[in-house]
């Protein structure tokens, strides 16, 4: 779950993390009135889960509390990046002397806690990564003993301080990290972090991803979701109860475990297909879930072909198989549907679809292979007009079975 700069920057300054004097206003006269309150010098943000604001004009300097309410006019009631804006959050501008980036990561790999450090901040960090890796310094926190003072000194000198701004900028890292840790998050960044031509530190900046995982046991942090500001088809998702993560590609998936739609998104990949999607559904979905399941992927235009690929336990083949042939009927599958179906209730499952224009596979091998292929003809009939279809609407073409005693290879 991502929360907005103002949510994160209250959180952030409960830890002792240092911000400018801020406001919240939801009209322009209100940032009218915030600037004037905080001297008329003022940066005016707009308060949109996206990054990238200031290239994409989300970030307005104003000289007066006219030129900021200017500026709060013209940035609420837009839309940035194709995320609405009802808040701005207007901040008094404090003279900057050096910019420095801090965050913290959850880095699977390493199993641990990431925290990374760098002189050069201000800008678009992953493109720092990119071209000027050994400009980011990294340590690792043990997950027993947390963040050892010896790191938060090796994060300091990385990022060229010493003296009583080594020992600040080691005080923000501590609380960064207790942040972190505290509110379950997947990645915090304070970014920038301006040195002021004063010699203190302010957070300019700052992002918070929390675990959606965690927001049972976080009442506070899950009464910040902004659900107008989420994508429509992740609200949905939630709602029903699948985790659901949109990519850009054009075979849409539908899949019970994470292992195995992550597997589906790679074997998809090497027979030269584009997921368009993580989609899981989940242990024990039911008719019902599964529907709205196929209606969170096919709201994705970019979706050209649909593979459904079923390890059944807990979650029944047949049930899966019967929610596809429900929404073919009604009328909500427009696109080429591939179905491997394997574990309970597979034959019941493979005996629904047969008849239909879903054409089965035995492994996921060959599910995924003509996914990809169909994928591919259903973009190219649409570049090159109208293609034959049948009754649901899909490409026409035969239709394979697989017998019920078919093992489930990969």
């Amino acid at each position: 779950m991502k929360t907005h700069e103002y949510h994160a920057r209250e959180i952030l300054k409960g830890y002792g993390i240092p911000f400018p004097p801020a406001g919240v206003a939801e009209t322009s006269d209100q940032a009218e009135a915030i600037a004037r309150e905080l001297g008329g010098k003022v940066v005016v943000k707009a308060q949109a889960l996206v990054g990238g604001r200031g290239k994409a004009g989300g970030i307005k300097r104003a000289g007066t509390p006219e030129e900021a309410r200017d500026a709060a006019a013209a940035l609420l009631g837009s839309s940035l990046k194709g995320h609405p804006v009802r808040k701005v959050l207007v901040a008094q501008v404090v003279p900057v002397s050096r910019e420095y980036y801090l965050g913290a990561v959850l880095d699977r790999s390493a199993k641990r806690v990431t925290l990374m450090a760098s002189a050069m901040g201000g800008v678009d960090i992953e493109e720092v990564a990119r071209t000027s890796p050994d400009a980011i310094a990294r340590v690792s926190a043990d997950p027993l003993l947390g963040l050892a003072d010896y790191q938060t000194r090796d994060l300091a000198r990385a990022a060229g301080l010493a003296g009583d701004q080594a020992t600040a900028f080691r005080s923000i890292t501590r609380a960064l990290y207790q942040a972190f840790f505290e509110c379950d998050c997947s990645l915090l960044e304070v970014n920038p972090l301006a040195l002021t031509e004063g010699g203190e530190f302010a957070a300019l900046d700052s992002k918070m991803v929390v675990d959606d995982n965690a927001l049972s046991r976080r009442p506070s942090l899950a009464a910040l979701l902004d659900p107008e500001a989420e994508e429509p088809a992740e609200t949905e998702a939630r709602r029903v109860g699948v985790s659901y993560i949109e990519l850009e590609g054009n075979v849409g998936c539908l899949v019970n475990g994470a292992g195995l739609a992550m597997a589906t998104m790679d074997v998809i990949k090497l027979y030269g297909g584009e997921p368009a999607n993580f989609l899981d559904i989940g242990g024990g979905a039911h008719i019902d879930q599964v529907r709205a399941a196929l209606r969170i992927l096919l709201h994705d235009p970019c979706v050209r072909a649909v593979l459904v690929n079923i390890f059944g336990g807990i979650t029944r083949c047949d049930v899966v198989a019967q929610a596809v042939v429900d929404a073919i009927a009604a009328g909500e599958v427009r696109v080429p549907v591939v179905a491997r179906l394997v574990g309970t209730n597979a034959a019941e499952g493979r005996r629904i679809l047969e008849g239909t224009e879903v054409v089965l596979a035995g492994t996921m091998t060959e599910a995924a292979q003509k996914a990809v292929a169909l994928a591919a003809a259903t973009a190219a009939g649409s570049a090159a007009g109208p293609a034959a279809t049948g009754s649901a609407g899909f490409a026409a073409g035969p239709t394979s079975s697989v017998a019920a005693g078919e093992e489930a290879g990969g």
